[in-house]
């Protein structure tokens, strides 16, 4: 805390301890006031202005120090002044005392409190942002909150100062217009508890309620207004329709039939989506066949000599379409019809909030009713507008399965999980790779001593790893294909003869009625949905990479349920969809994993921090495995053993990140790992080692200077 923070607190806890040791209470009560008022009325009388000018400082130094007594200073006020100027003099005294208060609780503590509870924090601080003003009406026109409460509490938020003001002054008008003038008829009351009947108090909290009943039918209002152009039907053909068969529409559908829902689910390709056919697994299936081939070349570090093999590339993209087809039944349209799901074949297109048009293979068409629809339209690599790009039959991760030869020179434009995990996957097979990132490092959105790990392992491989190279055009020059860059300033030339493109995805928005129905795009170029994954239309919902932020299969299952829940059920409960402990991983050798911050994350968003890390060349388990390389690294809150994120890097990354992922969702601290017993000798006891680290920080040395002194009387 910082001096001026002390002062002001310190200054506030005087003035409260002198408040209760003078008995200053004594004057602040019904007697007191009764028998007092025809002198201050007479005080007022003489000197109105002076009088009004030193019981508004008195009302606003009790408001803005929390004191008891802010009702009899209010019944005061009416019968000292009257109604009129008694309101308005406690009208703006009790808004800037309670201004006062709101500025002394942010001044002082909300930094402390962002720090230890910011995390938690940060889905209410969104609400407050969005509807404070609301919430902070209601809580003013309601008397039985107290006050002062409200004051310290909403300065924790990040609610603006005009805001609180204005609000307060209009929220607490009617409650200071009661009790002034109550006031005035001072000597008729005998008791607080007389001048709030219970009628009087339950119209305060009508009018309380009333801007909340009043925000939800506006809500429905509007829903109404969006769908007025579009006829309801009488009668639907199914409770949910899912467009899109990968992993965010299978796992949809699957928990609509679940719930005995009726459910229909169109794909116009294959289902499964690109994870299984295009994307996770078949990139897995390279990789591990890749990683062999590396193992194979290590094999004298094992004491084995003269292992050798030969990479027959064609076989090799056979076995992933053999992986491909065995889990392919997983995801079956005969699966999916056994567990009660309408899997339809063909293309969608939305004709109404309410109706989806199906085309057939065949062409023939069918519009299919619903209550409610999912969009789960996946997405697709993006092509940048390069020039010459189009003419160079460039390959994608979703095009480059078709390959049967191995390509002698391979480019490889981007330096993001898919291209750095396909560059090292191609260059262990034999190919001569070249990677080409326009920034500075690779995997840009890892620490630096992440992305410098993997980019030395790719450069000890033979990878040509070419960072800071902005791609300016392609061209053809006697025979030879060219990617031309620049590099420092100057243009460098890169002759290559198959492209592989990496630069990301694009979510799949068109083809299918967004913009018939006038759905929005986000700024992201994702389907604008709400904390719901609602659409404009509460009945159509997106979830998957089209709906974004994060385009990962894991994170599409996960969208499913609150997509598919909120649709079925959202007239009884709806359910924020919740992003705050989302793990992944990249497998390249190393192997990376995160969960939660990393460094540069909690840097450019000013959290605070500490760092343990465990480097796993100490590790006995990795140093048997000949896999000591990598390190845990753990960001924790000051002081606490709160987990704020986790990178792995090493063997098994992707694995070992699943411990520090359950101890995030479940609020488990680095002294929860530290206790658990984890199996000898293996890499999970990475994850210990590392709370051991976090907790050899952590000593306290006082305390064990003073048992050392124990110990040493013991011994005599």
């Amino acid at each position: 805390m910082t001096k001026n923070r002390l002062f002001l607190l310190l200054l506030i806890v005087a003035a409260i301890i002198a408040f209760f040791v003078f008995d200053l209470g004594r004057y602040l009560s019904l007697e007191e006031l009764k028998s007092r008022q025809e002198a201050l009325q007479a005080a007022a009388a003489a000197s109105p202005l002076a009088s009004a000018g030193i019981f508004f400082l008195i009302y606003t130094a009790a408001t803005a120090l929390s004191f008891p007594g802010a009702t009899i200073l209010t019944l005061g006020a009416g019968a000292i002044f009257g109604l009129w100027f008694g309101t308005l003099i406690v009208s703006f005294a009790s808004c800037v005392g309670a201004t006062l208060a709101f500025l002394s609780a942010r001044f002082i503590l909300r930094d402390w409190v962002i720090r230890r509870f910011g995390d938690k924090l940060k889905s209410f601080n969104e609400g407050i942002a969005r509807d404070g003003a609301l919430y902070l009406f209601t809580l003013r026109l309601v008397p039985v909150f107290p006050f002062f409460l409200i004051n310290l509490l909403m300065g924790l938020t990040v609610m603006p100062v005009r805001t609180y003001y204005w609000v307060s002054q209009l929220g607490m008008l009617a409650g200071t217009l009661v009790f002034v003038n109550a006031g005035t008829q001072l000597a008729q009351i005998t008791s607080l508890k007389g001048i709030l009947s219970p009628g009087l108090l339950l119209s305060f909290v009508l009018l309380g309620v009333f801007p909340l009943i009043a925000r939800k039918a506006l809500d429905w209002i509007k829903a109404r207004k969006v769908y007025a152009r579009w006829p309801r039907p009488a009668r639907f053909d199914y409770n949910m329709v899912v467009i899109g068969g990968g992993s965010a529409g299978l796992v949809s559908a699957y928990i609509a039939a679940a719930v005995k829902a009726k459910v229909a689910l169109i794909e116009r390709h294959q289902l499964g989506g690109d994870c299984l056919n295009t994307g996770c697994i078949p990139s897995k299936t390279l990789i591990r066949s890749a990683k062999l081939m590396s193992h194979i070349g290590r094999a004298h570090e094992f004491g084995l000599v003269q292992a050798s093999a030969q990479v027959d590339f064609a076989a090799v993209m056979e076995r992933v379409q053999r992986v491909i087809a065995t889990i392919a039944p997983h995801d079956s349209a005969e699966r999916y019809q056994g567990l009660g799901v309408d899997s339809l074949k063909g293309s969608a297109h939305i004709v109404s909030p309410f109706a989806v048009e199906l085309t057939e293979p065949d062409g023939s068409k069918r519009t299919l009713t619903t209550r409610n629809i999912v969009i789960a339209a996946g997405a697709r690599p993006f092509m940048p507008p390069i020039p010459g790009l189009d003419t160079m039959e460039a390959y994608t991760s979703e095009t480059l399965w078709s390959l049967r030869q191995l390509p002698r020179r391979l480019l490889v434009l981007g330096g993001g999980p898919i291209g750095c995990e396909l560059a090292q996957a191609f260059a262990r097979l034999g190919a001569q790779v070249t990677q080409v990132e326009m920034a500075e490092r690779v995997m840009l959105r890892e620490d630096a001593d992440v992305s410098a790990m993997v980019a030395s392992r790719f450069r000890a491989e033979g990878i040509a790893l070419l960072t800071g190279h902005k791609a300016v055009r392609f061209l053809r020059e006697y025979g030879q294909k060219i990617l031309v860059a620049e590099h420092a300033g100057s243009e460098v030339r890169i002759v290559f003869d198959d492209v592989l493109v990496a630069l990301g995805r694009s979510a799949n928005l068109t083809g299918y009625g967004l913009e018939e129905l006038g759905i929005g795009i986000s700024k992201t170029r994702t389907i604008e949905t709400n904390d719901y994954l609602e659409t404009l239309y509460p009945n159509i919902f997106a979830a998957g990479d089209v709906a974004g932020p994060y385009q990962f299969t894991h994170v599409a299952a996960h969208q499913a349920w609150f997509a598919a829940v909120n649709g079925l059920f959202g007239r009884f409960k709806k359910f924020k969809a919740d992003y705050s402990v989302i793990p992944w991983a990249t497998f390249t050798e190393p192997e990376v994993a995160r969960v939660g911050l990393n460094e540069q994350e909690a840097i450019a968003a000013g959290v605070p921090y500490e760092v343990s890390r465990y480097a796993l060349d100490d590790l006995d388990r990795a140093i048997a495995d000949g896999e000591a390389h990598g390190f845990v690294k753990v960001l924790t809150v000051p002081g606490k053993d709160k987990i704020l994120g986790v990178t792995i890097v090493g063997d098994h990354a992707g694995d070992l990140i699943a411990e520090y992922v359950m101890a995030m969702k479940h609020g488990l601290g680095m002294n929860k790992i530290l206790g658990t017993i984890h199996i000898y000798p293996t890499l999970a006891e990475a994850n210990k080692f590392a709370a051991g680290v976090w907790k050899k920080a952590h000593t306290p040395e006082r305390l064990l200077r003073w048992v050392a002194k124990y110990h040493a009387w013991q011994r005599g």
